[in-house]
């Protein structure tokens, strides 16, 4: 289960010969699309495109419609208008296909788009798998969390030719719980679209939910006045967790909470320190990757694969530990500018070490992806 160092062997076709041509890549799973919904699923999801556009590849993403909002709006009057099961767009530089039902579009998906295979991952992946594989499709399945009641069944049973998971934690859950064998391949984070230089103003914390400790978080930004705290929203807030999270900020004279941003560098662009107090199990840890290429410092919890994606490039408390002791370390980051360079030279280097080098996991995930068609060509 090591995070790959370096290319994967290039599949072979039946015959013998490297399998170099441009692939149709789809990206299928129950999760929401930018710029309905947005997260580190999506994140990832949309890194992986684009490389793979710039590669010469054609990725092709199947995900839900919400139909809220102006282009919500706007995608269900095209729908009523095709008659179809799809509504498409080209906002992300690549096609993006979105259905009431994902599972229930895939034979008309597979038909329009023609896909050599698909890359199933989250929310009822385990079904989205087998309708993939009924449509003649091979499936490869990216394991992105632990939240086992999401997958719509055993994905020991989904048919899938090869498995990715996003960290050695999510890997282990996996092998431990259902004898799945899973390559890691961390989120792909190109620091070319990231990276900034940060004016080091205030603590940032993304994500204001209770999974992500919100609670911690507000605990902590009370007991430092003295520190500026920026919340922003990532997943899409209902207007009663809005207001209910506005009103105990509104008890904070040093916390600034700003709806999510279409270009997170404009809120890394003002972090000193990055506060990641997950209280789940998280897989991965997509913010402290993206904070890290800017050398900011992550404090952040024992959660899941969190300590995985801080490495040395910050400090790791227990999630439960007291308000009292997150606080001490904070100051210390933020007040400390011996001990906060320290962190941020040791971020810069996990961000740049193999294991985190986007180009090397990039071409290890292209390399999966022939290795499943070429057995798919073997068994013809």
């Amino acid at each position: 289960m090591n995070i790959s160092a370096g290319l994967s062997t290039p599949a072979r076709s039946s015959d013998g010969e490297v399998s170099d041509r441009p692939l149709r890549i789809a990206f299928a799973g129950g999760n929401g699309y930018p710029p309905e919904d947005s997260g580190g699923v999506q994140s990832s999801t949309d890194d992986l495109a684009r490389r793979l556009v710039a590669a010469g590849h054609t990725p092709l993403v199947l995900v839900p419609l919400y139909g809220k909002g102006a282009f919500g709006m706007r995608a269900r009057m095209k729908l009523r208008m095709t008659g179809g099961p799809l509504v498409t767009d080209m906002r992300a530089g690549y096609r993006v296909f979105r259905a009431w039902s994902p599972e229930d579009a895939v034979s008309a998906f597979a038909a329009r788009t023609r896909p050599d295979i698909a890359v199933v991952q989250c929310h009822g992946s385990v079904p989205l798998a087998r309708t993939f594989r009924a449509a003649g499709v091979p499936v490869v399945l990216y394991l992105r969390n632990v939240e086992f009641d999401e997958l719509g069944g055993d994905p020991a049973t989904a048919g899938a030719s090869a498995f990715i998971a996003n960290s050695r934690f999510t890997a282990g859950v996996y092998r431990d719980r259902f004898g799945i064998e899973a390559q890691v391949i961390p989120p792909t984070i190109d620091p070319a679209r990231l990276a900034v230089d940060p004016d080091h103003g205030a603590v940032v914390f993304i994500n204001p939910v209770a999974d992500k400790g919100l609670d911690l978080a507000l605990a902590i930004a009370a007991l430092c006045p003295e520190i500026p705290f920026l919340f922003v929203e990532s997943w899409r807030l209902s207007q009663d967790a809005l207001e209910a999270l506005c009103a105990r900020i509104a008890l904070l004279p040093n916390v600034t909470f700003e709806r999510r941003k279409s270009d997170v560098r404009e809120v890394y662009g003002r972090a000193r320190v990055v506060l990641a107090p997950s209280q789940w199990a998280e897989a991965w840890g997509r913010v402290a990757s993206e904070a890290q290429v800017s050398g900011l410092p992550v404090l952040g919890s024992d959660r899941g694969g969190l300590p995985e994606a801080i490495g040395p490039g910050g400090v790791v408390l227990p999630a439960d530990a007291p308000a009292e002791i997150w606080a001490d370390a904070l100051r210390r980051i933020w007040s400390d500018p011996v001990h906060r360079a320290t962190l941020s030279a040791a971020a810069r280097s996990h961000a740049a070490s193999p294991g985190m080098d986007a180009g090397r996991q990039f071409a290890t995930f292209l390399g999966i992806l022939r290795t499943a068609l070429a057995g798919k060509d073997a068994a013809r």
